[in-house]
């Protein structure tokens, strides 16, 4: 019998393992153009928290008592579909779960990338990486020469920017939390790193970036972006592309620089990934070249068997990651 995880309590601000509960999740028939895929990677991100609250925004909230959903990564059992035949691995969104039948048009197949093992395409060669990519290049229109601060660098997202930038030929300093971590972003090629668990981040980035920064990769929020408006050069360009850092709390964010982005003339905008889905196949061409190039490195941590799921998802709030979180099925 499949199992799948479902909700089963709103969390009020830190989730807890008594929100989720692991259910038998029978799966449908197969009718015309349908695939069976059992997983092999799933995917546990911070923009998950979001979807546990009952309110409008950017994506649907998850249904309480019923199977959630996230990025997976599978084979194929059986298939009904022309394109997907038994063993093809295939990138879709039924997550939190051991197999699922979907649509044909759920999922797409991991592009043939020399060297790539199939969890990278939940990593650097998948949604982080591509929201890294993007949001880089397009939002924050990154060149070379340019100083970049990447806050939670040794994440999933930062640690794909950081790759990124570098290969790009930025001056790039990552922050992380703990002197491993920032040993492990140093290893990723970043010129400078910054220990917010040291000391106040705005000094820490003052001695890191004297001469200030061009563009921030924002992961955290809070604190990191209050520094980077105090840090920035003329022209700045900021991405926001998730705010961990406020996810669990009900307090609000001061910024005591803000009022820098009109002297400073910096330019705020915040993305999503699914703003550049339609531009995957540009970013598999020029990420798969990095990676064969060995310019772009996955890492991850990973935690093994489906009932870990729910314990992985809080480990990115603790901050036990390194890499991208990811559960083995």
């Amino acid at each position: 019998m499949a199992r799948a995880w479902h909700l089963i309590s709103r969390p009020e601000a830190m989730p807890t393992a008594e929100n989720f509960a692991l259910h038998d999740n029978p799966l449908p028939d197969m009718g015309p153009e349908m695939v069976h895929v059992r997983n092999l990677f799933l995917s546990v991100d911070p923009y998950m928290r979001g979807r546990m609250n009952e309110a409008k925004s950017y994506i649907p909230p998850f249904a309480l008592n019923a199977p959630m959903e996230g990025g997976a990564i599978g084979q194929v059992v059986e298939s009904t579909a022309e394109g997907l035949k038994p063993g093809d691995l295939v990138v879709h969104m039924a997550g939190w779960r051991d197999e699922a039948v979907l649509p044909a048009k759920a999922v797409h197949k991991a592009p043939p990338i020399p060297g790539a093992e199939p969890q990278a395409f939940l990593g650097v060669l998948g949604m982080p990486g591509a929201t890294a990519y993007f949001g880089l290049l397009d939002v924050a229109e990154a060149r070379e020469g340019d100083r970049v601060f990447v806050s939670a660098a040794a994440g999933a997202v930062g640690s794909a920017a950081v790759q990124i930038a570098k290969a790009r030929g930025m001056t790039v300093i990552g922050s992380a939390g703990g002197r491993k971590k920032c040993q492990f972003v140093a290893s990723l090629g970043a010129d400078a790193t910054v220990d917010y668990t040291a000391g106040p981040i705005m000094a820490a980035l003052r001695e890191a970036a004297p001469d200030g920064i061009d563009v921030y990769f924002d992961n955290v929020g809070g604190d990191h972006l209050d520094a980077a408006f105090a840090r920035a050069r003329l022209n700045a360009r900021f991405a926001l592309c998730g705010m961990i850092g406020g996810y669990n709390s009900r307090e609000p964010m001061a910024f005591r620089y803000i009022i820098r982005i009109i002297a400073m003339r910096i330019t705020v905008r915040g993305f999503l990934y699914g703003d550049y889905t339609s531009r995957l196949p540009e970013f598999y061409a020029d990420a798969g070249a990095l990676f064969a190039a060995d310019k772009l490195k996955s890492h991850e941590t990973i935690a093994d068997g489906l009932e870990s799921m729910p314990d992985a998802f809080l480990g990115l709030f603790r901050g036990t990651n390194t890499g991208k979180m990811l559960v083995r099925v």
